[in-house]
């Protein structure tokens, strides 16, 4: 279900101006799951939140995830 949620918000997201790359990768050793998208800029994604929200809205994250979600906003240094 997470995963098909990861997939979704992908697909949702993938006509975005901005949208470099998305990915749904998990960790072979620890079964991790990370979602990860690469844009142009901030301004891109910040652009594109409502799209990200209707993509997985509903979905129920509660009982899906064990641990708290950890959210980066990455950039090069």
């Amino acid at each position: 279900m997470l995963i098909d949620s990861m997939h979704r918000f992908g697909q949702g997201i993938k006509t975005q101006p901005g949208l470099r790359e998305v990915h749904t990768l998990r960790d072979r050793k620890s079964s991790c799951l990370v979602g990860l998208a690469l844009w142009d800029s901030k301004e891109s994604m910040v652009e594109a939140r409502h799209v990200m929200a209707k993509a997985i809205e509903g979905d129920d994250f509660d009982s899906w995830e064990d641990k708290p979600v950890i959210s980066l906003h990455l950039e090069e240094a």
